[in-house]
């Protein structure tokens, strides 16, 4: 009888393994390789230099973000026991951490300082946020105020408040507009009239003379890299990056809402004419700007002050106003001259 049992156990058919397992490895593996295969792509991109075509321009903007799908990908993949993906996720993620370090120029200006200014800019949006920014204005007492998205009423709020030719602001240059066209530069020091770049929203320019030295000022407010609208986005921060090569050796300030960050290749090109970025030489290049409602937990910075080798920079904040979707940016600067130079 033992013998019989024995001869049956060795002759029984082995059960078959259930395909469940393996069907659920399958499916993790592709879901894995969907999250790696859309991730690498905007990844891609961006070490191409390139901003390419929808939606890789708009998920640019929150490459450092891009690390949590990484992320789940990779946990899918060590579940599925899918070795391909692990590989894979590991080398996006190392890719992804090398392209969040800052980009540009850390070096702060040498020679002898001449003067110290603060500087402000703010996407009012649609001129809502006026009374917080008129009232950040009288609490922080900037010198030079970029205002984005200042319409109409914005600017008649603007000059009732500080007045044409009154003792804060006595110098401004604008253009007027309605909704987002609109934009407006306050001063307390003496404008020049300058040709500003031409663009979709207002974005006027001057020349302000800072305790005698000329500086040229621009306001930066391009088209958002809408679906529709990337070639004209790229133009336009194409037009703010040929402003800026054109300064040669004069001191120079750019600032406003880019509607880009660094991980774009238009900023980019902007920054390599030899402007940087004030926030990135105070060590805060990835602080969030917009959207300030999520900001600083989820965001991304789009609002920059840039400046030219004649500036150093003593400290950048990033302040909340009631009624608008940004951040406004404050730069503490200090203008050199530079050894060898006169004026």
């Amino acid at each position: 009888m033992d013998a019989l049992d024995s001869t049956t156990a060795r002759e029984a058919p082995a059960v078959p393994e259930r395909g469940g397992g393996r069907g659920g490895r399958r499916l993790g593996a592709w879901l894995s390789g969907l999250l790696l295969l859309g991730v690498s792509a905007v990844v891609g991109c961006r070490a191409a230099d390139t901003d390419g075509v929808t939606p890789v321009p708009q998920l640019l903007a929150f490459l450092p973000w891009l690390l949590v799908p990484t992320g789940v990908a990779l946990l899918i993949a060590v579940l599925a026991r899918w070795r391909t993906g692990l590989v894979w996720g590991v080398v996006v993620l190392g890719a992804l951490a090398w392209f969040i370090e800052p980009y540009g120029k850390a070096t702060q200006a040498r020679g002898t300082p001449v003067a110290e200014l603060r500087v402000m800019a703010s996407n009012v949006e649609f001129g809502r946020a006026t009374p917080s920014l008129i009232a950040a204005v009288k609490r922080e007492r900037p010198d030079v105020v970029f205002v984005e998205e200042c319409e109409v009423g914005c600017a008649s709020a603007l000059t009732e408040e500080f007045g044409d030719g009154g003792t804060s602001y006595p110098y401004r240059r604008a253009v007027e507009g309605y909704g987002s066209d609109g934009s407006v530069i306050l001063s307390r020091y003496p404008l020049q009239s300058a040709a500003g770049v031409p663009g979709t929203m207002g974005m006027p320019g001057a020349v302000a003379e800072v305790e005698g030295h000329p500086v040229r000022l621009q306001l930066a407010h391009p088209m958002p890299p809408l679906p529709h609208q990337v070639d004209l986005w790229r133009r336009e921060l194409g037009a703010l990056r040929d402003f800026a090569a054109r300064g040669g050796s004069q001191a120079t300030i750019l600032a406003g809402d880019f509607n880009a960050s660094q991980d774009h290749a238009a900023f980019r090109r902007i920054l390599d004419t030899g402007l940087r970025d004030s926030a990135r030489l105070a060590g805060a290049s990835r602080t969030p700007t917009w959207p300030a409602r999520t900001s600083p937990r989820f965001g991304v910075q789009i609002d920059h002050v840039l400046v030219s080798q004649e500036f150093s920079v003593r400290s950048v904040r990033f302040l909340d106003l009631a009624g608008t979707d940004h951040r406004a940016a404050l730069a503490d600067l200090t203008l050199h001259r530079r050894d060898g130079t006169e004026g």
